[in-house]
């Protein structure tokens, strides 16, 4: 079955049609839901209520672009209501101000993808929530600012904060995984780490 038969069976109401789209689609929309979200409990509800909103709406896509693209974007607003109901945004947080080292090109090699997605859930709501929407989901500042009703230039903030706090986790993530790296070539000679 094609992905427009799929899509015109599911607007004729099969149910069958319906449960192989969610299957296609559940868990990598869960995984968007999840960037957004800290509590699985909470991604899946919105993941659910997301699929609810793409089988309501179906009538309106009109076949323009990807239609992972067109239920990505419907989960993403559903994963940004359910944030705003569970975890405020607190967009102004700035607990850490000085300046940020950067970080060796060879500190990532060290983390895998898991790992990244770990730090990046522990950033505060506000920064993950840009953090997100654009770098990962490609949206501009401007429309971070409309979808979150801030300005443009928090949305820039928010963004940059994000980052740093990021590479400084990421750091430290890479030195817990790799303590061998700051050593000197003394220094592992004499514990036979060299």
């Amino acid at each position: 079955m094609t992905e427009a038969d799929l899509i015109a069976a599911c607007r004729q109401g099969s149910g069958r049609a319906q449960k192989l789209l969610y299957e296609q689609f559940a868990g990598l929309m869960l995984g968007v839901c999840l960037r957004y979200l800290r509590r699985r409990e909470d991604a899946e509800e919105a993941m659910l209520g997301g699929f609810a909103k793409v089988f309501q709406a179906l009538d309106q896509y009109r076949h323009e672009g990807s239609f992972e693209g067109w239920i990505r974007r419907i989960m993403v607003n559903e994963a940004l209501g359910q944030l705003r109901r569970k975890e405020p945004l607190h967009l102004a947080i700035d607990d850490l101000t000085y300046d940020v080292p950067a970080t060796a090109a060879e500190a990532e090699s060290h983390l895998n993808a898991a790992d990244l997605l770990g730090l990046l859930a522990e950033l505060p709501a506000g920064y993950r929530t840009v953090f997100n929407l654009y770098a990962l989901e490609g949206y501009t500042h401007p429309e971070i600012g409309e979808l979150l009703g801030i300005s443009e230039g928090t949305s820039k903030s928010q963004l940059s904060k994000a980052r740093a706090m990021l590479q400084r986790r990421l750091a430290a993530a890479s030195q817990q995984a790799s303590p061998a790296s700051t050593s000197s070539p003394k220094e592992l000679y004499a514990t036979g780490r060299y």
